[in-house]
């Protein structure tokens, strides 16, 4: 690609530091002129393989064709009507379909909205409206959002809900299982237990709201016996059980929900970033009875479920069948944990390897040592390999952790290119530390 004489990164970042809120973050000082499946190019013309995925919007990849082709097809129809004004057959299509796909031997129906923050919002509200109840038990290092109700849900306070208290009241946080930090799923299970004695009685919990794999927290995974230990709870006491499912569905895991890998069916489930490949929208799909419980005019939105969302949204549904992405997943995800698990046995400072599918992380600790989280390592390793051409993503609640949401369409030849980067900045910045 040509590079634009009279742009760069430099100048084009100087300009978004004067106009552009200091609360936006930015994970690298590039400016994208031009991306394909699982490759962007910079104003200056410089190539990058895409590790990040738009935080884990691109599972069927940059600008793919059926996606661009079917928003160009809904575009030339209508744009927006608001569906709760004039009703369009996509909206109802892709209810249809995402009703089909959700685990759980009973009537299901579905909400659309616009963000995956709108999502949770939400479920929670139809939690409270079908139970009569007010509280919500979340789970320590959880991330549901930048909205107030989301960021009292959310777990981890810096840089999320830093000053911006207080938080909506009646949410409570137990413990998520991690036995690489020592809590063990019986220690998990007995923090909610914990939260009925010290802080709600379980009468009026309305629901526990949890992420299959932890995002932001650090991309550690539910144990399976845990979940079904979490519904046996629930069920006791007449509670809910929300799945956040913002950035694990659509296929990243392998399965299209990856709470189809536990052995229960959650009662809601919210959905975002990748279900319609890098066009906003968002989804609750749920017990129908549930569902049903808000009146008419309790939910929706001026643009959620948008016409544009929904005929993406389908569109990347005909791809992951016409491609098989779901297997796809399981083989980037065996390729990509095999290389990162021949790295961890050259380098110490890899103290973990884990995830589920395709969605995979590295953790990093001085001296391989999981009581010493190595933050400083992690932002170095980023940016090297932004500097030789690979975009990752940091996480976790001690920040150092490397997550990998590459588009499942990208090549092995692509996925190898990328892992041979990883290497080369892993070795570049770990021998600069020696």
């Amino acid at each position: 690609m040509q590079r634009d004489s009279h742009l760069s990164n430099a100048a084009l970042f100087a300009r978004r530091h004067a106009a552009v809120a200091r609360g936006v973050g930015q994970s690298h000082q590039i400016f994208v002129s031009r991306a394909l499946n699982a490759e962007v190019w910079d104003v200056e013309g410089l190539r990058y393989i895409d590790f990040a995925g738009g935080i884990a919007v691109l599972n069927t990849g940059h600008t793919r064709p059926e996606i661009v082709a079917a928003i160009k097809e809904q575009l030339d129809r209508f744009s927006h009507t608001c569906f709760q004004v004039l009703a369009y057959e996509g909206y109802v299509e892709l209810a249809e379909r995402l009703n089909a796909l959700a685990p759980g031997a009973f009537a299901k129906k579905s909400l659309f909205l616009s963000t995956g923050a709108e999502a949770i919002e939400n479920a929670v509200k139809i939690a409270r409206a079908a139970t009569g109840r007010s509280g919500i038990v979340a789970f320590g290092g959880g991330y549901h959002g930048r909205t107030l109700m989301t960021l009292a849900l959310t777990g981890k306070v810096a840089p999320y809900k830093t000053g911006f208290g207080p938080f909506p009241g009646e949410v409570f946080h137990a413990a998520y299982p991690n036995a690489l930090h020592g809590v063990g799923v019986a220690d998990a299970l007995r923090s909610v237990e914990q939260i009925f004695k010290n802080d709600i009685e379980a009468s009026r919990v309305a629901a526990f709201l949890i992420e299959p794999v932890q995002g932001e927290g650090g991309f550690y995974v539910a144990p399976p016996e845990f979940i079904a230990g979490l519904k046996a709870i629930a069920d006791r006491h007449g509670i809910l059980l929300i799945a956040d499912e913002v950035q694990t569905g659509a296929g990243r895991t392998g399965t299209w929900f990856a709470c189809e890998q536990w052995p229960v069916a959650p009662d809601l489930i919210a959905t975002a970033k990748s279900m319609a490949g890098g066009f906003p929208i968002s989804g609750v799909v749920g017990r129908a009875e549930v569902m049903d419980a808000p009146a008419p005019g309790g939910l929706g939105g001026t643009y959620a479920g948008s016409p544009l969302g929904c005929a993406a949204a389908l569109a990347v549904l005909r791809v992951f069948e016409s491609d098989r992405l779901l297997d796809r997943a399981k083989a980037v995800g065996a390729r990509l944990t095999n290389g990162l698990r021949q790295l961890a046995r050259s380098t110490p400072a890899i103290c973990d390897v884990r995830g589920l599918g395709a969605m995979v992380a590295i953790e990093l600790c001085r001296d391989g040592d999981v009581t010493r989280p190595d933050a400083e390592l992690t932002q170095r390793i980023v940016a090297e390999a932004a500097r030789r051409g690979l975009i990752l993503l940091s996480c976790g609640t001690s920040a150092n952790v490397i997550r990998i949401l590459v588009p499942l369409t990208a090549a092995d030849a692509l996925l190898d290119e990328g892992m041979a980067i990883l290497a080369e900045s892993l070795a570049a910045c770990t021998a600069a530390a020696a």
